[in-house]
Parts: structure tokens; C-alpha cells; sequence
């Protein structure tokens, strides 16, 4: 959320009376809070334009079930197959689970990945916002979130909508509400935060509260507040990348284009209808179901967004109330919904050339259903599913053996996943390199990884 707050305090503040405390506040992703630096994205070769190419991340906290999903084995003994049907979807020979209809209908337009094969098996967002295993942290400065190497090598579209969007939970369990920042890059190209604790329900609190857009427009005011801000706060980058993003912060602040996209009342009310209804309760430690989250993203990129990662849900299931599959019976019609909505619609507007989506989770689950009729974790193989972009959709990357326990063919690891989406946008990560403040190169994927040439 973001919102100046502020009244006139007289000789006592700062910026025309207001206390600095008062002058601005920028809930979301932010390092160690001042979230005030995530606005100012000003790469100085941002474009303007319709068209651009983007990517929704929609990531699954907890670990899917990757044979209850889109791999399912009905040949294979009950203590393996589990309690669902696999069903026959428009593209001949692709199957999948029967609570997926809506999408087996649209097969033709997604890309079911079967054998991701490299997972950390750590219980994170880390693998699928930066594409690195949480023990390749790597520079002191640590692994750049991939919206912002995006944000970094092709800048913002327009002033008014940052490159970099999440619309992130916070959760129970941290480590799956976190994009990761701009690390390397900076904290200019960190996430920019659209989301706090609570479900977002007022697109209000984007908007001015307190200060008149006059009072915005006197500049050296405004740089004098940014300047006193800035000398409190520490060394840690932070305060280098903030004076000179102010007109970027008044190019956010002063349109309504960011607030607009967030307004879903302005959405056509069929096609809002198309997504379903909101949960906005949470998952114990996990996310809430905001499925209408994806009508957001597809909103944002829209309106300039280049890179939107958002979390939903909880998917990790195996304890001791063994709610694996009534869950999934809960779950799976819903994301079906979601998921063949956002396609529909990225089709409908032709964006479906430009607009990459990948649906994933950190890890998958257990061949062998456990004493709980739950599925433990299995880091050995692991699932996706790609849209859009301009891939050729409509078919299956890899396969598992007969038991789904690990990859038969195919192989594929998640920084292929991230090689091809930043092919997608225009981006050939084999080729970029960035030099870290001790002066190693770092790069955005490890040598040797390509693109999946399947698909592109």
C-alpha cells in the first residue's frame, strides 16, 4: 500500500511544516522497512509504449503435489495414484487432473512442465523468484529478485507504474511471502510492494491523503525532504539510490494509472466474473486465495508493469490432519478458474504474444502417500505450468517414470525455466553480467543454461 499521510505542523517539521514521520509512508517489500526506495526506479532507459513484454510469476507456497496435479499415474498402485482421475484435455495425448477442467478445454494454450528435477527442497519462495538454490546466495549483497534484472536492463515502460511489481503476502511462515530484493542491482530495482498484511480490499490507499499535488510540485522542498530522510538512514545502499528517483516518486505519486490498475471496480464485470470469488482469510501460515490477484497482474502489466510475482494460497498439506486430497478437491477448482481466466484473457487482448505466465512451487510431493493419506515433501521432481509469451504452447516438457519419483525425459532445471521467460522479454541471460561491488562478475544464470528450445 502507499499513502502520504500529513498535516501542517508548523515550524517544528519538515517539507512545509509536515513532520518527516508524517511525509511518507510506502507499505510492501522494502529493506529493513524503508519501502520509500522501491518508487524510485528511474533506469535511464525507460521506454513508453503499448505492447511490452512482461511476465506473471504466480507462485504456490508449500510444495504442489506435482502427480495430483498435472502428472497424475492411474496405472499406478492405490497407495501411489491417490484419489484422482486424470482427464482427456483438447490436445490429444495431454491429460490431467479431473478437477482441471476449464483448463483441459484450453490445453492448446498452456505448456504442463513435468520434470522440473532440480528443487532445493527448502520450504521458500528463494528457487522461484531468483532462480538460484538458497546455498548460491553469492555476493555479500545477495541474489537480484529476476523482475529486477528486468527492471535493470530495460527499465520502466512509463513513470507511472514501477517495472518491478509484487503483490506478495506477508506470511506465517516468512519465507514464502518473500520476492527477495534488488541484491547486486540495488534497491532501485527491489519489488515495488502493493500488498500489506491484510487482503487488499480499498484501492484508496494509493491516493494522496494530506498534501495537495501543489505541494508536491515545489521541488526543492520535496528534495529537502528526501535529503533529511536520507541522512538517517544507513550505508547500506539504501541512501545512494534515493535523490535522484524524486521526479520518478512524483511520476508515480501524481497519475492515477497505478491506482487504476489496483481499482478492479473499473474492470469489465464479466470478465472479473471469470476469476471467481476472493478468500481472503489465510492459509495458517501460507497466503490468502485472492484469485482475482491474477486480474490484478494482468491489469498491471497493462498498464506499464514488466515483471509481476504474487503468492497464493498454501499448498503444503501432508501433516497429521492428512487434508491432501479434500484440499486439493477445495483448491484445484479455484486455481482452474483463475489460471483459465488469465489465459482467456491475455487472448482476448492479444497479449498472449507478450505476456509470459509460469504457475509453480518450490518443490513436489511424495510418490507414496503417507500413514496420513498426505504426501510428503519431494524435491527430486517438480511441476510447472507456462502460458502466453509466445511459446508454443499445447504441448508437455518431460515425463517421470511410472511412479512419478524422478525425471525420465527431459530433465529440466528451474534456471531454464528463467532463461526462457527472459528470452521471453527480449532478454538473453546467457549474455549479461553485472559487476558486484568487489568487482566479480555475477551473472543471471549459470554458464551453460539455455532457454528450453522446445518452446520458443
Amino acid at each position: 500500500m502507499l499513502t502520504i499521510y500529513g498535516k501542517s505542523k508548523g515550524k517544528q517539521g519538515y517539507c512545509d511544516g509536515m513532520q518527516r514521520r508524517d511525509f511518507l509512508k510506502i507499505g510492501g517489500m522494502a529493506m529493513g522497512g524503508l519501502s520509500m526506495a522501491n518508487m524510485y526506479d528511474a533506469d535511464l532507459q525507460a521506454k513508453t509504449g503499448s505492447n511490452h513484454k512482461a511476465i506473471i510469476n504466480i507462485y504456490m507456497p508449500g510444495g504442489p503435489s506435482h502427480i495430483d496435479l498435472w502428472d497424475l499415474k492411474p496405472d499406478a498402485p492405490s497407495e501411489i495414484r491417490g484419489e484422482f482421475r486424470p482427464i482427456k484435455t483438447n490436445v490429444p495425448g495431454i491429460e490431467i487432473c479431473e478437477h482441471f477442467p476449464q483448463m483441459a478445454k484450453m490445453m492448446d494454450k498452456f505448456i504442463p512442465i513435468r520434470s522440473i528435477s532440480d528443487a532445493d527442497g527448502r520450504h521458500d519462495a528463494y528457487q522461484c523468484m531468483t532462480g538460484w538454490k538458497f546455498g548460491e546466495r553469492g555476493p555479500r549483497e545477495g541474489r537480484p529478485n529476476w523482475g529486477s534484472w528486468v527492471s535493470h536492463l530495460q527499465g520502466n515502460v512509463n513513470n507511472a507504474v514501477p517495472a518491478n511489481v509484487s503483490l506478495m503476502y506477508p506470511t506465517g511462515n516468512r519465507t514464502w511471502g518473500e520476492t527477495q530484493m534488488g541484491g547486486i542491482l540495488g534497491v532501485k530495482h527491489s519489488p515495488f510492494g502493493l500488498v500489506e498484511k491484510d487482503p487488499m480490499k480499498d484501492p484508496s490507499n494509493m491516493v494522496l491523503q494530506g498534501i495537495t499535488l501543489d505541494r508536491l510540485s515545489d521541488r526543492e522542498k520535496l528534495r529537502s525532504a528526501f535529503d533529511t530522510f536520507r541522512r538517517d538512514v544507513d550505508n547500506s545502499g539504501v541512501a545512494d539510490g534515493m535523490d535522484v528517483y524524486h521526479q520518478q516518486a512524483l511520476g508515480i505519486l501524481t497519475t492515477s494509472q497505478l491506482v487504476d490498475a489496483l481499482d478492479l471496480s473499473q474492470e469489465d464485470p464479466k470478465v472479473l466474473a471469470r476469476y471467481g470469488d476472493n478468500d481472503p482469510s489465510y492459509q495458517r501460515d501460507g497466503a490468502p486465495k485472492m484469485i482475482q490477484n491474477f486480474c490484478i497482474a494482468r491489469r498491471l502489466v497493462e498498464a506499464g508493469a514488466r515483471v509481476v510475482s504474487l503468492n497464493y494460497s498454501r499448498w503444503d498439506w501432508h501433516g497429521g490432519d492428512g487434508m491432501n486430497f479434500p484440499r486439493s478437491r477445495q483448491e484445484f477448482p479455484k486455481l482452474d478458474q483463475g489460471l483459465a481466466a488469465l489465459v482467456t484473457d491475455l487472448h482476448e487482448r492479444g497479449l498472449d504474444r507478450y505476456v509470459s505466465v509460469v504457475v509453480w512451487g518450490e518443490f513436489g510431493r511424495t510418490p507414496k502417500i503417507n500413514k496420513n493419506n498426505s504426501r510428503d515433501h519431494w524435491p527430486r521432481v517438480s511441476c510447472a505450468m507456462l502460458a502466453g509469451g509466445g511459446m508454443k504452447t499445447g504441448q508437455v516438457i518431460g515425463a517421470t517414470n511410472k511412479y512419478g519419483e524422478h525425471a525420465t525425459e527431459r530433465p529440466v532445471k528451474f534456471q531454464e525455466v528463467f532463461a526462457t521467460l527472459y528470452k521471453n522479454v527480449g532478454i538473453d541471460s546467457s549474455k549479461v553480467r553485472f559487476f558486484d561491488k568487489t568487482g566479480t562478475p555475477q551473472y543471471m544464470v549459470r554458464e551453460g543454461i539455455e532457454p528450453i528450445h522446445e518452446i520458443i
